[in-house]
């Protein structure tokens, strides 16, 4: 089951008195309890709410510090006012339960010791069962009712306890938490994107617009500054904690890693003071060119620090990779899918050396290496550690924004090509996912993290209203 704790729902079951409200309270208090018992903190009233009184009071308190997600539950059949109020108040994405009818007088289980109620609250001797809390009934006219005024949500129809639809609700919590953070986020941009790179533009209007991310330029002039004042101890320190994780440290330029070292304190402290999510970093030429270094090494600590980098001063795939962090509570990593082996079903997934070093395979340590064009160091060296990944793409290729998505097994092996590797077998044909790319004109840039996280994914893209492309 998804991670649900700390994950917060908000949690209102309405109710009316002309249906079971003893039925509709035990449901409530199952549901509630099972909620609890996967993690999810709830908060709003526990209890049914049968008046427009105690509705306002609940909605008061959830619209003042929105949830990740808002869960209503009909415990019996009420009309859709409630609902409404509810959804236009409440900042929060919304879930609607309905419960199935009672099979019997007793379908519902009861906690030990109950005292059962006579037969004659379900149905007269010889006629039909009573329609005790008609839940379908109610979630279809709320639905119609939502959908109406254009308001997005989703919808779930089990019992309290079913496997399932609890697995549903903390994906969806999980999903309405990254949306929160995306509405928070900062993201750095240090410098502008390549000539010729137009798969790392971006448009900061749409995205805070879309995503209610924020972009924050910064010159490479004011970075490269700050990276000369860094003071010689830290930098030792930064050696010091390297050299147990990584081998051949020493037969690089001590000279030019050390100032790669240098770019790692410097945009971690300018992170932490403007209070940055994420860095997307023009690495190249004038990292090379006026540093004497490269940029890679400490964009892969900063990412193994949680803080996502890109490389490109692409701002779409840092996003991306602070999407797939917030879910996989991991680091992510933006890659290139440089080779394809149709016949084998895989593709190979490279940069030069920024992976974060946790995603190293341990069967073979990872190395300090020198970037493979400019012959400066500091890079790292190695293949990615083999297991489950989840793949995915802001995308701006179609003219909107989407959300490309999917998934694999990053098989152990040797690394394909010098720089930071993984062979990765795709869950699809490789030879479908190559042709979505190419005829769709993807992004050259992919993210990802360890775990399946493709149906939270696809949540967030409801959520946001961004269409999902599947590789």
């Amino acid at each position: 089951m998804t991670v649900a704790n700390g994950l917060r729902v908000g949690f209102v079951s309405l109710a009316r008195s002309t249906f079971d409200v003893a039925l509709a309270g035990q449901v409530t208090t199952q549901l509630h309890g099972a909620l609890t018992s996967a993690g999810l903190q709830l908060c709003g009233p526990g209890e049914p709410l049968r008046d427009p009184e105690a509705l306002q009071a609940a909605v008061v308190a959830l619209a003042a510090d929105p949830p990740d997600l808002l869960l209503l539950l009909q415990a019996t059949f009420a009309d859709s006012t409630m609902v409404l109020r509810v959804a236009e108040a409440v900042d929060a994405p919304l879930v609607l339960w309905a419960v199935p009818e009672p099979t019997g007088s007793r379908s519902v289980p009861q906690p030990l010791g109950a005292v059962p109620e006579p037969a004659a609250a379900d149905a007269a001797p010889g006629g039909p069962r009573r329609l005790r809390l008609n839940s379908l009934c109610g979630v279809n006219l709320a639905a119609h009712a939502l959908r109406r005024a254009g308001r997005r949500y989703d919808w779930l129809y089990a019992p309290p306890d079913d496997p399932a639809a609890l697995q549903k609700v903390c994906t969806l919590a999980l999903a309405g938490h990254v949306r929160q953070r995306l509405r928070q986020a900062r993201i750095g941009r240090v410098g502008e994107q390549p000539a010729g790179f137009p798969t790392c533009s971006y448009d900061a209007e749409r995205l805070r617009a879309a995503l209610g991310v924020q972009v924050v330029p910064l010159g490479l002039d004011a970075v490269f500054q700050a990276v000369r004042a860094v003071g010689e101890g830290e930098v030792d320190a930064a050696w010091q904690a390297l050299e147990s994780r990584l081998e051949g440290l020493a037969y690089v330029d001590r000279a030019a890693a050390r100032r790669t070292l240098a770019v790692q304190q410097a945009l971690g402290r300018l992170a932490a003071v403007e209070r940055l999510d994420g860095l997307a970093v023009r690495c190249w030429p004038e990292f090379f060119t006026d540093l004497g270094c490269a940029a890679c090494g400490a964009l892969s600590q900063l990412a193994d620090g949680l803080i996502p980098t890109s490389c490109e001063a692409d701002v779409n795939g840092t996003i991306t990779q602070f999407i797939l962090q917030c879910l996989s509570g991991g680091p992510a990593f933006g890659s290139d899918i440089v080779s394809m082996d149709v016949a084998a079903g895989t593709g190979v997934l490279w940069h030069c050396g920024l992976a974060p070093l946790s995603m190293a395979d341990r069967a073979r340590p990872p190395r300090a290496t020198v970037h493979p064009n400019r012959k400066l160091p500091l890079l790292f060296e190695f293949s990615l550690k083999p297991g489950r990944v989840t793949l995915a793409r802001l995308s701006e290729a179609s003219g909107g924004y989407r959300l490309v998505i999917a998934g694999g097994e990053m098989l152990q092996s040797a690394p394909s090509f010098s720089g930071t590797s993984g062979v990765l077998r795709f869950d699809a044909p490789a030879s479908d996912v190559l042709d979505t790319i190419m005829r769709e004109g993807l992004e050259h840039h992919v993210s990802l993290t360890y775990g399946d996280h493709r149906a939270a994914l696809l949540a967030l893209g409801a959520m946001l209203g961004l269409p999902v492309l599947r590789l």
